[in-house]
């Protein structure tokens, strides 16, 4: 079987290629070629792959390329016919997109398109398009579950929500798909820009945090942590045992405060608050994410890797041990 990765260079993307090319719960899937479709921007840099040791493994191929580029996806599609398409490539920093969000708009939406409608000529047995919690927005009370009304709430999570509509139409037209919501992921090699590298390589540095933090709210914004392990676990097997044409949330069951995350890193690292930089909350910064994984539990998923201190430990030694692939990257 011949699968399709874009975006396979990003921190989710290339822990999952690790995990499909690598781990013994994939060996009975009879992977023979795995296509990593990438432009390697900012966040994707070579690096990331470069720890999957691939080059020795004849099964891996990188195509460097823009998945909205129409005529290179068409060449990809005819050349490898791969029988899984798992849709990873997005750009995804909340703040950028505030910034900017023209190029969220072109990768997110568009290139998303280019990549179904080439997926329903060639014909495939699935498409798994990889979503966020952050489609739902905010909730101060329960959690979402995949019938709950979508309330996106900045750029990043606009475009994803149309992203969404763009599978979900060629679903009407054939396309045989799912598609996954998934929780704050953590783990290696992930860029420091999202909250925990960045905090992490600081306190490795002995520099502060930067908490978004006001009187009204001391760090109190509550996010879902799932380990990147297990998030890669839960794709490939809603790849395997979900139901076409379906949604599945994938929550990590851990939510934690803002301030209580950065506590759990200044215990490890042996400092006290005095290291906690007060900043302000940006624009559209959502209050709670919470998402239900009722549905992910019924098909069978069962998670490995859902102890978050022991994770949280692992990260921090993770990041202390790699210097040599972080500090090239941050600024």
């Amino acid at each position: 079987m011949k699968v399709l990765i874009t975006g396979g260079c990003g921190f989710i993307g290339s822990n999952f290629i690790r995990y499909l090319l690598k781990d013994s719960e994939t060996k009975g899937a009879g992977i023979e070629r795995v296509i990593n479709l990438d432009k390697q921007t900012y966040a994707g840099q070579g690096k990331n792959i470069e720890h999957i040791t691939l080059d020795k493994d004849p099964r891996y191929k990188l195509v460097l390329g823009d998945i909205c580029d129409r005529g290179l996806v068409q060449k990809v599609f005819q050349e490898y016919n791969p029988k899984l398409v798992f849709h990873f490539a997005a750009e995804s920093h909340v703040d950028n997109s505030l910034k900017d969000q023209s190029l969220f708009i072109k990768t997110n939406v568009q290139g998303t398109k280019v990549l179904v409608s080439a997926a329903l000529e060639q014909g495939l047995e699935r498409f798994i398009h990889i979503s966020t919690d952050e489609v739902y927005g905010s909730i101060k009370e329960g959690n979402f579950s995949e019938t709950s009304q979508l309330n996106p709430s900045n750029p990043y999570s606009e475009t994803k929500v149309k992203a969404e509509g763009v599978v979900m139409d060629y679903m009407t037209r054939g396309l045989s798909a799912v598609i996954t919501r998934s929780a704050n992921n953590y783990g290696p090699y992930q860029f420091p820009e999202k909250l925990l590298p960045r905090f992490i390589t600081n306190l490795i540095d002995r520099q502060p945090v930067p908490l978004m933090w006001s009187q009204e709210n001391p760090g109190l914004n509550v996010r879902d942590w799932l380990n990147v392990k297990d998030n890669c676990r839960a794709i490939w097997y809603v790849s395997q045992k979900g139901n076409n044409q379906e949604i599945y949330n994938i929550p990590g069951d851990n939510e934690r405060t803002n301030i209580d995350m950065t506590k759990m890193l200044l215990h490890y690292f042996e400092f006290g608050e005095e290291m906690i930089e007060k900043s302000e909350h940006r624009k559209a910064h959502d209050f709670r994410y919470s998402i239900s994984g009722d549905k992910l539990k019924d098909i069978g998923f069962q998670y490995k890797h859902s102890d978050l201190n022991q994770g949280i430990k692992e990260l921090c030694q993770w990041y202390e041990e790699n210097q040599d692939w972080w500090r090239p990257l941050k600024k």
